[in-house]
């Protein structure tokens, strides 16, 4: 049972079908939400609603490309019609490492040197695709719904975003440029609804990729790139639950990280021990 009722309240989730936004979806059906699950491999749909089936929450999953604007229009009219509102946006799916460097543990000069991939050593087109998929997919979707949750008084937009040592470590870019820009618009979007009862914040898994969805092959890569502490994509849930549910009422502009959350302990408690100003970006954050 979930510290939180969801009950009634319509939530997108990117990236809904494997890692992170599977978990995030489970969780928020577990308390009752209806989720538009949104994913561009619509293979990883059967065993997502497989996971929810015997929730109190409906799924509506969509075949999508949030890099495109038509698929973005596709997603809110989906869930609008699946469900008649829109309470809440996660901001999840992104292009990682592996997508950036996919032979980059295969190259013997980096192997022999330790060190990643020059910025300078990525295409045109697999930066623009980072960019879109991690950045301006998000923003097209939060411009879609911010209006909506603007006329009803209420929404929750949850931006994904990374560690400021994965941000600006050697061989980031551009992954971390695009997470830079999601941490920067978190600050703007949540200075611009302030207000309206629509509040912006961040949830960050922590010092770590997600390793539930990943192949053996992604996990080695992962590992092979310096990719610190893999982390389960579990940590997600509670916290998740937490800033979409009404208690969050006025709690915006702020950054969650999940790893070092404590579902066992009340989520009110973790999230004031845990949680810090979006958009300043310290280098003495801690490593809990």
């Amino acid at each position: 049972m979930s510290e939180y009722d969801l009950n009634g309240r319509v939530v997108i989730m990117t990236g809904a079908g494997r890692g992170l936004g599977k978990a995030m979806t489970e969780a928020l059906t577990e308390a009752g939400a209806n989720v538009v699950a949104a994913a561009h491999i619509d293979n990883d749909f059967p065993e997502l609603e497989a996971a929810c089936a015997d929730n109190p929450g409906k799924i509506h999953c969509v075949t999508a490309d949030i890099r495109e604007s038509e698929d973005c229009d596709r997603i809110v009219a989906e869930g609008l019609d699946a469900f008649g509102a829109i309470h809440g946006l996660v901001n999840n799916a992104g292009l990682t490492f592996t997508y950036i460097w996919p032979d980059g543990h295969k190259r013997p000069e980096w192997e022999a040197t330790g060190e990643m991939p020059k910025f300078y050593e990525a295409s045109d087109e697999v930066v623009q695709n980072v960019m879109n998929a991690n950045f301006v997919g998000g923003d097209k979707l939060a411009r879609r719904v911010a209006p909506l949750m603007i006329e009803q008084g209420w929404g929750r937009i949850i931006n994904v975003t990374t560690m400021y040592r994965t941000m600006t470590k050697q061989g980031s870019s551009p992954y971390g440029p695009s997470k830079a820009a999601l941490e920067c618009a978190t600050e703007i979007w949540h200075k611009d609804l302030e207000g309206t009862g629509v509040t912006v914040n961040i949830l960050n898994p922590g010092a770590g990729a997600a390793t539930p969805g990943m192949s053996d092959e992604m996990k080695a890569r992962s590992e092979a790139m310096a990719v610190p502490n893999l982390i389960e994509a579990d940590l997600m849930k509670a916290p998740i639950v937490w800033l979409i549910s009404d208690v969050t009422d006025g709690i915006s502009g702020m950054r969650y990280d999940a790893k070092p959350w404590d579902p066992n302990n009340p989520a009110a408690d973790e999230a004031e021990r845990i949680g810090a100003q979006a958009g300043v970006l310290l280098y003495s954050m801690p490593d809990y």
